[in-house]
């Protein structure tokens, strides 16, 4: 089950599975593609026989897997993480389709972690779940039947991104080093802190102007260095920061 490459960086993260079967044809899927690393948040039934069952000779995915509380927790430390939707949201990230995303997912998997975010059988990622991703990607299916079963999904991905891994590419200079998940999740938590401060934000309404914030900001794709500056900007902006009252002074 050893991979190496970008493969070994990217992971699958499934998000309240409800059918056990399911998380097993997710593991099978992902071995016949190279890729081993399962995580999963807040499944309704793990480790779960059936799941060894569709597993087949993938148990070992299965018995590797991570089971988180949040999908923070479970993005921590990914440079790039990739929401699968079949419906595009009003409020959120480009829709890119399976193979675009896959392509992305491989050149960051390159140097840093990725993910690839798949929701529940039923309910889907809720607009929460697509908003603390940093992409947004879609299977093209025919609209008459555009929704795949969730292991189905899995498979189609997984094929992306080993089709795009195996195709290799020509040289290139080293990527930027990206801020990771929960550092760009620091960064929101302090912007909208500041700005309730400032009296900018209503606190007892903060959503739709910072879902439009982490869309502007998930366009620009920020790197380490750019959410340090930023951070240290809004400190400076505090009206208790060391440097404001030396100004002032």
């Amino acid at each position: 089950m050893a991979t190496s490459g970008p493969l070994s960086r990217i992971r699958v993260v499934l998000v309240e599975p409800s059918h056990p079967g399911n998380i097993g044809a997710a593991a099978r899927a992902m071995m016949t593609m190279g890729l081993s690393r399962l995580v999963l948040v807040r499944p309704r039934l793990f480790p779960h026989p059936e799941a060894d069952a569709l597993a087949s000779a993938a148990t070992g995915v299965l018995e590797a897997a991570r089971v988180c509380a949040t999908l923070d927790e479970a993005l921590a430390g990914t440079a790039i993480s990739v929401a699968l939707s079949a419906r595009a949201r009003d409020l959120s990230h480009p829709m890119l389709d399976a193979r675009e995303a896959a392509a992305e997912i491989v050149r960051v998997a390159a140097d840093a972690d990725a993910a690839m975010v798949f929701g529940n059988e039923t309910a889907g990622l809720s607009n929460e779940d697509v908003l603390a991703c940093s992409g947004l990607a879609t299977i093209p299916a025919d609209p008459g039947c555009s929704s795949l079963n969730l292991a189905q999904a899995v498979q189609v991905l997984a094929y992306e991104v080993r089709r795009a891994a195996v195709a290799g590419s020509p040289p290139r200079e080293r990527l930027p080093e990206y801020a990771t998940h929960e550092a760009v999740e620091a960064f929101h938590a302090q912007l909208e802190r500041s700005l309730v401060g400032a009296g900018f934000l209503d606190p007892a309404n903060p959503g739709r102007l910072m879902e439009r914030l982490r869309r502007l900001f998930g366009r620009a794709r920020l790197e380490r260095e750019e959410v340090n500056i930023l951070r240290g900007m809004l400190s400076a902006w505090e009206p208790d920061s060391p440097k404001r009252r030396s100004v002032r002074k």
